[in-house]
């Protein structure tokens, strides 16, 4: 009698959102929508897949040249389960939070709900300022990492211009995302990036098998602990990458249909990383120690500079994946939010570009930027954070028996959930925080001794 009452409960909170996906069909032109407005558990595995390997499908052979090929691997494997884990553990929080408020007749058609209102909502202003701290710190070196790495890749094309000139150039560019209302509009970017890095994974798999082997090529990896936690949190960062899963979440119809689209998208990508890692250092083994970016090793081809245009696409659109949720934020903070106006909010969007801009410039180092990132804030933001507050918003045994999405036994009920999140927060918190935070710090520090702040281009060939 009680489950009843429980999905009665849930079919019933998403009423109003069904209804307003049907009345988005209607209004909307069939090629509008097509392109346009997407809501479906298809659109947010797209999202998802798309946004989770971008640029670091560059450098995970680097990270590889780091760690020795069973341990890349084995870290691939545990990384990817585990933050599909906590994406579980954020849907789970986001449907709570929402059931809640809808209970309370809360109108969501005209605001978008994110990390840190979840947070707010379940645990009060204390969760909600360490969520939203970190969350905005993350997205805000997601997207400079992402600038970073189109001024890297552009110059494997044309060397004319130094990676400085590069960042001016994409920094203008990537701006123009400010005119994206909200992620239903990622529908068709979300389908073309997931095309766009599945060519280049394949490329790059195919090119070094074809290229072979370098003579004399040694694979040393592991040899430093510093660069083995280096490496192992530049995975930890590329199976980090749900921090705009609220955000994807409110875009659907049916959000309550999220569980286990963030694994399946996982299992996709990796299909991608794995073989493509994998060969890059079998081929080329520790020359990626100091070649960050995979296409660097790789000869000038026409197939590699399709690889390099498509990636530089595809971080256009994954700039505009960690820069949205912090257009929402500075709405929110301004009054703007609930505008209707796609050009007031993108005018209102454009002082959120700038600090991007300058940091992608000061810190131009493509690769250990990513671990860096990966150590302080994403070990946080979406593994420590989410597990930790599922397991303070269910602690009374009356959270437990109300809540709307109940633990699947065949994962130990609560039970299981509870040892499962201690071994994320304790695992994350030691060896990602801890060691890896230990382990990029003095790797980064070491780029800004090597190549200085502001550097004009970062591990470019010395010219003839």
């Amino acid at each position: 009698m009680a489950s009843e009452k429980v999905e009665t409960i849930v079919a019933g909170n998403y009423m109003e959102m069904e209804r307003e996906g049907e009345q988005q069909d209607k209004s909307q032109s069939k090629i509008s929508k097509f392109f346009w407005h997407g809501g479906s558990v298809y659109d947010a595995w797209f999202s998802c897949a798309s946004n989770q390997v971008a640029q670091v499908l560059l450098t995970l052979p680097y990270s590889f040249s780091q760690l020795g090929m069973v341990s890349g691997i084995l870290f691939q494997l545990f990384y990817g389960i585990m933050g599909s884990w906590t994406a579980y553990l954020i849907s789970v929080l986001y449907v709570e939070y929402r059931t809640r408020k809808e209970r309370e007749k809360v109108d969501f058609r005209n605001h978008v709900i994110q990390w840190f209102e979840v947070l707010d909502g379940l645990l009060g202003k204390h969760w909600r300022n360490i969520g939203l701290f970190f969350n905005c710190t993350f997205l805000l070196f997601g997207s400079v990492i992402q600038l970073i790495a189109c001024a890297s890749n552009i110059y494997y094309i044309n060397d004319k211009l130094d990676k400085r000139t590069w960042t001016y150039i994409f920094g203008a560019c990537c701006a123009t995302t400010v005119f994206i209302p909200s992620f239903h509009n990622y529908r068709i970017w979300s389908f073309l990036g997931l095309i766009m890095t599945s060519f280049t994974a394949w490329y790059l798999t195919i090119a070094a098998l074809v290229h072979g082997q370098m003579e004399d090529v040694q694979h040393s990896g592991p040899t430093k602990m510093v660069l083995y936690f280096t490496g192992a949190t530049n995975i930890l960062y590329t199976f980090g990458g749900h921090a705009v899963t609220v955000e994807i979440m409110h875009a659907m119809w049916k959000p309550h249909k999220f569980k286990l689209i963030y694994l399946l998208a996982t299992g996709y990508v990796l299909t991608l990383t794995l073989p493509s890692a994998s060969a890059m250092y079998w081929a080329f083994g520790d020359m990626l120690l100091t070649h960050s970016n995979a296409f660097s090793l790789l000869p000038r081809t026409g197939f590699r500079d399709i690889a390099v245009i498509l990636m530089l696409i595809h971080q256009f659109i994954t700039f505009g994946f960690a820069c949205t949720p912090l257009y929402f934020v500075w709405e929110k903070v301004i009054g703007m939010h609930e505008t209707k106006s796609i050009f007031k909010r993108a005018l209102t969007r454009l002082p959120v570009v700038i600090p991007i801009w300058f940091l992608a410039i000061i810190f131009p180092f493509f690769g250990p930027i990513n671990s860096t990132v990966g150590s302080l804030l994403v070990s946080f933001t979406v593994y420590i954070i989410p597990a930790a507050a599922h397991m303070i918003t269910f602690a009374s045994a009356s959270a437990r028996e109300n809540a709307v999405e109940r633990p699947p036994s065949i994962l130990g009920g609560w039970v299981g959930h509870y040892a499962i999140n201690c071994f994320v927060v304790v695992w994350v918190f030691v060896v990602g925080f801890g060691f890896g935070g230990w382990a990029s710090m003095t790797n980064f520090i070491h780029q800004i001794d090597t190549f200085g702040l502001f550097t004009k281009c970062y591990q470019c060939p010395p010219k003839h």
